[in-house]
């Protein structure tokens, strides 16, 4: 359903937002996000690069091929990952891969070559990566963490499990 803000709702919906104020106030302003005081090229060494404790499901794979010119030998692909408490999405770049990540259980750590801090992503979420990014994740919680990421898998990446 599409909210219009009409005339006549725009003062109801103002002052709806304004019984949040409050909570909006102390929201981080980006969560799961890279501070911009802490952005930088090279900002994380490379960090693990094996999986450990992590399943990775591919839920439904397109393949993009009939779209012909560039798209052949692509696929569009939904996985589902399940990272236990100290696993590990190895170190991985996304320079020919897109992908958003949906976090829907527990939380996450990432470590990303362009933010010199640790980036924590809690349930509810999402992450885009792509171009000049690479990095790894840890579950550093107590539970397991869920993730679905959605991500354009290119011709030369032919195994369907790349991180």
């Amino acid at each position: 359903m599409t909210l219009k803000l009409t005339a006549t709702r725009l003062p109801l919906f103002a002052a709806t937002l304004g019984l949040f104020a409050p909570t909006f106030a102390t929201m981080p302003a980006f969560a799961g996000e890279c501070p911009a005081d802490q952005v930088a090229a090279e900002a994380m060494a490379p960090g693990a690069t094996a999986p450990e404790g992590v399943t990775d499901d591919v839920l439904a794979s397109i393949d993009l091929s009939p779209k012909g010119g560039d798209w052949k030998g692509s696929a569009l692909r939904l996985r589902k990952l399940v990272v236990q408490p100290g696993g590990v999405v190895p170190w991985h770049s996304h320079e020919a891969r897109p992908a958003n990540i949906l976090v829907v259980e527990g939380s996450i750590t990432e470590y990303r070559s362009t933010c010199k801090v640790p980036i924590e992503h809690k349930a509810g979420e999402v992450t885009a990566e792509f171009g000049d990014l690479a990095h790894w994740w840890k579950n550093n919680g107590s539970k397991p963490a869920v993730l679905y990421s959605a991500d354009i898998l290119p011709p030369m990446q032919d195994d369907d499990h790349v991180m």
